[in-house]
């Protein structure tokens, strides 16, 4: 398996781009969650996996090309329980 991070919260991959990591109370990197669900020590949005999911369906559809939201929906459900915020769930 390569380098690839993953945001902890969305399964976005991070890939070691900086600009992608969330941020820490004290204004430094959080390598476990990216910007969009983490900022200052804080997750950006309370939700549960199943709004995670939904909300990130449209994004791994786009980034995707082919790709269903059904099928996005579906790796998803599998994908996130693994996931450092949602496994203690």
């Amino acid at each position: 398996m390569g380098s690839t991070t993953f945001c902890q919260s969305c399964g976005m991959p991070m890939g070691g781009n900086e600009e992608l990591l969330g941020t820490n109370v004290d204004g430094s990197k959080n390598e476990t969650y990216c910007t969009y669900c983490y900022q200052e020590g804080n997750f950006t949005a309370e939700m549960s996996m199943e709004e995670m999911i939904e909300s990130c369906v449209p994004h791994m559809v786009d980034g995707n090309p082919g790709m269903t939201e059904d099928a996005a929906r579906q790796r998803m459900k599998a994908f996130f329980p693994q996931l450092e915020r949602w496994a203690a769930q």
